[in-house]
């Protein structure tokens, strides 16, 4: 492997991630929760880190790194919300498929990484560049061997929704890969890809937690839609963000989407709302292979002309609200409500 940096970036507390996810605004009565969740988190990230040791210190050291990017720990978080929701009274038997679903989002940040040439990943070095193409790739797949060593503790029915749910990302790979630089794929062939890209693994993971506390079967079924609905809302989010975001905050460089020519809900209401002269300009802008930055400006500023930034958000709110609405068969509480609040705050995060 080639050289990498000579230590892991410390990253935040665990408290401290899980008070930036639930942001300033969060109500005393989730804030209350933060030491029960911090103890959660801390005992999947124990999981994680036990499994990440190799024979081979620079593999260790670059699948540590991948690790400690400093995420938010969204899924991990979820899953354990989900379980207290269920009346689990500890996440001891969600721990370790907490922390397979973890490695598998990182597998794939890092494959997404190869394929994009990002420079960077939440604002450090992103692992193919601190520590080179073939260790990127290399580090990937061994994170995904990891993530199935952790599943495989739990029954073959969680093992199986655990593969469905990484077929479907590789799949989601390939339909956005299909339709770059054009915009006639259209709005379908969008949420197809978001679908299976981001919303599917955390629906798998909701989903088997309902199956692993033993949850009525509406109770899995909501899990599953829950988590589904949320997905979509927060790559919604994002997208939009790609454009409209904080460099700073986000971690990475804005217009990536634009850059790749891959057609985003906001791209496409733009060109939608576009017309004569305006519109084909934005066509012929996002179809070049190579965008100069004022290629990237002028998209921007075509979009800025529309109301497409506007009816992206109220789309992601849309897919916020349906994904509330799905935790109605979940008991009240405070796990449910904080649940809510995670999927309304999916919709509008600003990092």
């Amino acid at each position: 492997m080639s050289a990498g940096p000579s230590a892991v970036p410390r990253e935040p507390s665990l408290a401290a991630i899980v008070s930036r996810t639930l942001g300033a605004g969060a109500p005393e009565s989730l804030v209350e929760l933060l030491p029960v969740l911090t103890s959660d988190l801390g005992e999947i990230d124990q999981r994680i880190q036990k499994v990440l040791q190799s024979n081979y210190p620079r593999l260790t050291e670059a699948a540590g790194y991948a690790v400690s990017a400093g995420g938010k720990r969204v899924r991990p978080l979820l899953m354990a919300a989900t379980a207290r929701a269920l009346g689990l009274p500890s996440t001891g038997r969600i721990g370790a498929l907490a922390a397979a679903f973890q490695l598998i989002h990182t597998a794939t940040l890092v494959h997404d990484d190869v394929i994009d040439h990002a420079e960077l990943r939440r604002g450090r070095p992103s692992v193919p560049r601190a520590f080179g193409l073939p260790s990127a790739i290399v580090t990937g797949d061994y994170l995904f061997v990891r993530a199935f060593e952790l599943a495989a503790e739990y029954p073959r029915s969680i093992i199986l929704r655990c593969g469905e749910s990484c077929a479907d990302l590789v799949e989601g790979e390939v339909l956005q890969d299909a339709g770059r630089f054009d915009l006639t794929s259209g709005r379908d062939h969008y949420f197809r890809v978001i679908e299976r890209k981001t919303a599917a693994i955390v629906a798998a993971a909701l989903a088997s937690v309902a199956e692993i506390v033993e949850a009525p079967a509406a109770s899995v079924a909501a899990c599953e839609e829950y988590g589904r609905s949320l997905g979509i809302a927060f790559q919604i989010r994002d997208d939009l963000l790609d454009v409209y975001g904080d460099p700073d905050l986000l971690g990475k460089p804005r217009y990536t989407d634009l850059r790749e020519g891959n057609p985003t809900l906001l791209s496409l209401e733009a060109h939608a709302r576009l017309g004569g002269t305006e519109r084909e300009e934005f066509e012929r802008l996002f179809g070049l292979r190579r965008k100069q930055p004022s290629d990237l400006f002028r998209l921007r500023a075509l979009t800025d002309t529309t109301d497409a930034a506007t009816a992206v958000a109220e789309a992601a709110e849309g897919w916020a609200e349906r994904a509330v609405r799905a935790l109605e068969p979940l008991p009240d509480g405070p796990y449910r409500t904080l649940l809510e609040w995670l999927a309304r705050g999916a919709a509008a995060r600003r990092f």
